[in-house]
């Protein structure tokens, strides 16, 4: 028999929510571990076990918004910064895209708990996903995910060969 392991490690693991989420949902007798409700903290469970939320979980889940957003140069991802505004601040309900296949209206609740899954510096514009659930962080963005990220960079002035080299082979970032 594997060794037990924690029943919200277990579920972050299995992309089923964040470890807080998960001890939320424990506490509130939320999640059923082969058959059974549990409602402990710090439980422990066989690895092989078959987790379930209850459907209140789920129907939360449900409730929770992730918008694609193209940042503009001059904005940041995240924290606001003296001078500079967060690209959050663009979400409204003027810019939501009226194409007309939106499956849900802009609303304020949508802004609350919102956060950026990577970043990109206040000098770069692309393609931003601020979500509020954090499976979608997680495979975005945790240290697990294999998502390739691209960027395209553009220099000033004249790029020497070695520099060229460097530009052409990929460049790895916190990793």
């Amino acid at each position: 028999m594997a060794e037990p392991v924690r029943l919200s490690k277990l579920m972050s693991e299995r992309g089923l929510c964040s470890r807080r989420e998960a001890d939320s949902y424990i506490e509130r007798g939320l999640v059923f571990v082969d058959g059974r409700r549990v409602s402990e903290l710090g439980t422990k469970v066989d690895p092989n076990c078959a987790i379930r939320l209850d459907t209140q979980a789920s129907a939360q889940q449900q409730q929770r918004v992730t918008l694609l957003l193209h940042k503009p140069v001059g904005y940041v991802s995240g924290q606001p910064e003296p001078g500079y505004q967060p690209a959050v601040t663009l979400i409204r309900p003027d810019t939501q895209w009226q194409d007309g296949r939106a499956n849900q209206a802009f609303h304020p609740t949508h802004l609350k708990g919102l956060a950026p899954a990577g970043r990109l510096d206040i000098d770069s514009t692309g393609l931003l996903v601020l979500t509020q659930d954090g499976r979608i962080a997680k495979q975005l963005i945790g240290e697990n995910s294999d998502i390739e990220k691209e960027y395209l960079v553009r220099v000033e002035g004249r790029l020497d060969d070695k520099g060229l080299a460097l530009l052409n082979h990929g460049l790895s970032l916190d990793g």
